[in-house]
């Protein structure tokens, strides 16, 4: 449990102690064991960011890149370790969740988690695109590279790269033996174990596993007469191999296979804010570690993944390549949704989901021209079973329901780019893609007021729709090299979020109504499934710099932009029925802002910082016909954010090297639902109620690294801590407004963690 609450520091304070001890440290330290010499520049990072390999400095895009290095030592297992670690990027973990990402760049993201509703960031692992937020939180072994780019990327990635696009790069085999092992221990009884090991090649294979594993208690303890004997423990196993196949003189094959096992307890839901007075004793503003449950409460995830990339040189400059790509998915969660030891709220969710992809591709350059042309498909099939029980303590207002949908896609597109460079200095990039894909949705909804009962439903099993989207979305940059150090571009984008159908609505009966009354509401809720919502489209104009200067030993990035965002797809959580939400292509918004990245390099010590401001506003949001934009709050959305990090070689001898590594991120307000600002109707949830406060997350680690052990392997021993300062901020929320009492349930940061881990390399 925690004994204390040690004073947060200011953010400007933390940057200046920081500064300090760069300072402090950048000193050479002269001795003669040290081995070698500490780095004196920053290294290059090479990225596939355009689809082949450039140096980071040289995309005319902004891109944030994360090596094999920084990611060991910055503790990124997975998707939800990089959020504010890239300007502009806001990741959350959806209300209730782990293993559920909510990812935001520039303003742009998909709160709901559903599976009919499709990302606004497309997450790629080895260039297979993860097609739904639901278990897109997952182990990841072996990953060497973390690539965010930022802004829409609808032509070389396409649909649902509307903000932008993460790319998560593993590890290639070597093809000789060698490999890792390594033991992490921390409080609340953490234990990770890690291994990887490269065989020896055999023929013409080369074949590296890799696995991973989790368990920790959980954090909010329970009494025994809960339903649960703990909540927010882990438990979790992720599996990886990697094979290559050298077939024959430039025909080189690559297969993947990724598992990822979760089964524990959901993010525990706090009672955080009632106005129904025998659940008023159970709630709480202050982060809880001791609480009740009375409903099962779980989350079970298995991911399964497949992809296999096959190139083919076809000459020293022209490569025809492709990427095939199949995932499973089996997810279910139970959540008790009041947070207390009462039969109030309890609800689940069964999700089976399938995907397949194939991204063909032709590149090339010659002369002064690079290109790439493609054709890709996707195709996924889904269901979710989602049964609900709302006020079972009263018999007299209990309600159940029968809540199911499943959703279909089908989708084909064409793509191509070229850059050419007229000038040695100046390179031309013109790209078009068109996609068009076929959505299909199911859906079943019935209710009953006693659980003996027959459901009676007021959508019927069998009812459901299908539409027909295309779009078309072009790419023009421009960037011009004033000298190798120093390199800028504009850039025009366009990207879009596929449209859909919504397979949550749900109205319930008063019970006043006439029978025409009825049938009318019979028919509201089969017309909500079976109406469309148009896909949203984003255009974006984009300026940057990017440099190397003090001889390799700085870089500084810089991008400003102005985005405008058309058919906005808001989802409003209603709170009524079974948890009943509406979509609507609510209207138009602008979002503009500036990013900033820097690195320093000091001798041992790497200092590195960013920084985005973030300017987003509605020009209309339609409400019952009404446009009310100056009422509406913009989600995920913080007008300021911070990185900064300090990773420091403080010593340097034959027996190894001690490094310290300090990591803050900070970021502003932001809103978590698209609610009224001002109280202009009591009857609907007001924004500020859900809104998450302004807050820093330090990480902190101190590690001596390449300790020789023998003629082959090297070690590695760490201390580490996350949120070092032990901030209780409250990250995410659900409310389900006046018409339910105003039941409003939170997620809080994870308290401190510390420990230690041993690592040995061969």
């Amino acid at each position: 449990m925690r004994q204390e609450n040690p004073m947060r520091l200011r953010p400007l304070a933390l940057a200046a102690v920081c500064m300090t001890m760069t300072a402090a440290h950048a000193q050479p330290t002269e001795s003669q064991d040290e081995p070698a010499k500490a780095p004196t520049q920053i290294d290059d990072i090479v990225v596939t960011a355009q689809r082949r390999e450039e140096k980071l400095q040289d995309v005319p895009l902004a891109v944030t890149a994360f090596p094999e290095d920084q990611i060991q030592a910055r503790g990124i297992d997975d998707v939800g370790d990089l959020n504010a670690l890239a300007p502009g990027l806001q990741i959350s973990k959806t209300p209730s969740n782990t293993t559920i990402s909510q990812v935001t760049i520039r303003g742009v993201s998909q709160i709901n988690p559903a599976i009919y509703w499709d990302p606004a960031v497309g997450i790629y692992v080895d260039g297979v695109y993860i097609g739904k937020a639901q278990g897109s939180i997952f182990n990841l072994v072996d990953l060497s590279r973390v690539e965010v780019l930022r802004g829409p990327q609808g032509t070389l990635y396409g649909r649902n790269t509307l903000a932008g696009a993460i790319n998560l790069v593993t590890r290639a085999p070597s093809g000789e033996f060698g490999g890792s092992a390594s033991v992490e221990v921390g409080n609340y009884n953490a234990l990770v174990q890690r291994a990887s090991v490269d065989l020896p090649r055999m023929g013409i294979v080369s074949l590296s596993i890799g696995a991973r594993s989790e368990q920790r208690d959980g954090w909010v303890d329970t009494p025994r007469d809960a339903s649960v004997p703990e909540l927010n423990d882990r438990n979790n196993h992720g599996l990886r191999i990697a094979a290559d196949f050298d077939f024959a003189p430039g025909l080189v094959g690559e297969y993947r296979f990724d598992r990822s096992r979760i089964d524990q307890t959901n993010n525990f839901d706090q009672l955080y804010r009632i106005e129904i007075p025998f659940l008023q004793p159970f709630a709480s503003r202050e982060r809880l570690e001791r609480a009740s449950v009375d409903a099962p409460s779980f989350e079970r995830s298995e991911v399964q993944g497949h992809s296999f990339t096959l190139s083919w040189d076809l000459s020293d400059r022209h490569t025809l390549k492709s990427i095939s790509g199949y995932r499973r998915l089996e997810w279910d969660d139970s959540l008790d949704l009041d947070g207390s030891p009462l039969p109030v709220v309890w609800t689940q969710r069964f999700t089976d989901y399938d995907q397949v992809s194939q991204d063909l591709q032709l590149l090339g350059a010659f002369d002064r021209w690079n290109y790439v042309v493609g054709v890709y498909y996707f195709g996924d099939d889904g269901d979710t079973d989602n049964p609900q029980s709302f006020f079972v303590i009263d018999p007299g207002s209990d309600a159940y329901f029968d809540s199911r949908y499943g959703t279909q896609t089908s989708a084909w597109a064409g793509y191509g780019q070229v850059d050419f460079r007229p000038l040695d200095a100046l390179t031309l990039t013109a790209g078009i893609r068109y996609t068009r894909e076929k959505k299909e949705i199911e859906r079943t909804f019935g209710l009953r007021a006693d659980p003996a009962d027959p459901f009676f439903y007021l959508i019927p099993e069998g009812t459901g729709a299908s539409e027909t989207f295309d779009a078309t979305t072009p790419t023009l940059s421009a960037a011009w090299r004033f000298s190798p150090q120093l390199n800028v571009y504009v850039r025009y984008a366009e990207g879009f979020k596929s449209g859909g159908f919504n397979g949550e609505y749900s109205e319930p009966p008063t019970g006043n109504e006439t029978p025409e009354e009825f049938a009318a509401l019979i028919a509201r809720n089969i017309a909500e499934t079976q109406t469309p919502f148009k896909p949203e489209q984003q255009q974006s104009v984009e300026v940057g710099l990017k440099s190397s200067l003090a001889g390799g030993r700085l870089m500084f990035n810089a991008a400003a932009f102005h985005n405008t965002l058309e058919d906005f797809q808001a989802s409003i959580f209603l709170g009524t029925g079974a948890a009943a939400t509406a979509v609507r292509n609510a209207g138009e918004a602008t979002i503009q802002g500036i990013e900033l990245e820097a690195a320093l390099r000091l001798g041992g010590t790497l200092l590195m910082a960013n920084y985005a401001w973030l300017d987003p506003e509605y020009d209309e949001f339609i409400d019952a016909g009404v446009n009310v934009a100056d009422n509406r709050a913009f989600v995920h959305a913080p007008e300021h954010s911070f990185n900064l990090v300090l990773d420091s070689e403080l010593l340097r001898r034959d027996w190894g090297v001690l490094r310290a590594v300090l990591d803050y991120a900070w970021t502003d307000d932001f809103y978590t639902y698209p609610y009224q600002i001002e109280v202009t109707n009591p009857g609907l949830q007001v924004a500020r109620d859900t809104e998450v406060q302004a807050h820093g997350i330090l990480n902190a680690r101190l590690a001596v690294v390449d300790v020789p052990l023998g003629d082959r392997a090297r070690g590695e021993f760490a201390l580490w801590a996350r949120n070092l300062l032990d901030d209780d901020t409250a990250t995410n929320f659900i409310d389900f407004g006046p018409v339910f009492g105003s039941l409003t349930v939170a997620n809080f940061e994870e308290p401190r963690t510390f420990g230690i881990s041993g690592v040995v390399r061969w």
